[in-house]
């Protein structure tokens, strides 16, 4: 029996690092086992042409390298990562907790296209991965939704506290807001669940948020 796949997705700033954590801790203490598993997988040398596209060396803004060809990159860290690391535990019928997935080049690449070519791409990617590479589709997709105006506030407190250098995709406001608006249109026609961070123009506590995402991942959980 193969296990299923639960994906943590967001814009760049939404707490996916958080609420993944929190969401491992409830497995755990549910008994439930699982596999966590972190996309790109930074210092891995599959993933090495991700971080230098995100330095700015393939380009200084992240319209400067196709959607296509970023995404590319993106697919074969995810390839080598399900054959070298999680495929025998899926296949096992392990529960997959995934913070970021195929879905995070949908989140990021499309908005980089015109909209009447949004849906081409999109077709084009998941038959990549899901059908030419042979990767699994996930079970429950959770989208994590936050305004972009709160989204650079909190990625600003994140690089305070880490002393780290935004990406190129972080640096770019624009960017970032059009990132939102092509998920949200994204997510609604894909039926993936949508989980409002925010209320009254701030963060939800994460605590709040964890016990609606739970409410999701329990039905799958528990089969």
């Amino acid at each position: 029996m193969k296990g299923r796949l639960i994906v943590l997705e967001g814009t760049d700033g939404t707490g996916k690092t958080t609420q993944v954590s929190l969401m491992a801790q409830r497995l755990e203490r549910e008994g439930v086992p699982f596999r966590q598993v972190k996309f790109p997988r930074y210092g891995s040398p599959f993933a090495a042409p991700v971080e230098r596209y995100l330095q700015g060396d393939l380009g200084k803004r992240p319209g400067d390298v196709s959607a296509y060809a970023a995404s590319t990159l993106y697919a074969v860290d995810r390839y080598a990562s399900y054959q070298q690391d999680w495929r025998e535990d899926h296949e096992g019928g392990k529960l997959i907790l995934a913070d970021r997935y195929t879905t995070s080049n949908a989140v990021h690449q499309a908005p980089k296209l015109p909209e009447e070519e949004r849906w081409t791409y999109l077709n084009w990617l998941f038959d990549l991965e899901y059908n030419r590479l042979a990767l699994p589709e996930p079970d429950l997709m959770i989208y994590l939704d936050l305004p972009a105006e709160i989204s650079a506030q909190m990625l600003r407190l994140r690089q305070e506290a880490t002393h780290t250098r935004a990406d190129i995709h972080e640096q770019d406001g624009d960017y970032l807001r059009a990132c939102r608006e092509s998920a949200r249109d994204i997510a609604g026609r894909l039926g993936w669940k949508v989980v409002d961070c925010s209320r009254a123009g701030a963060m939800r506590a994460p605590e709040d948020i964890h016990e609606e995402l739970w409410a999701l991942v329990r039905p799958l959980a528990e089969d």
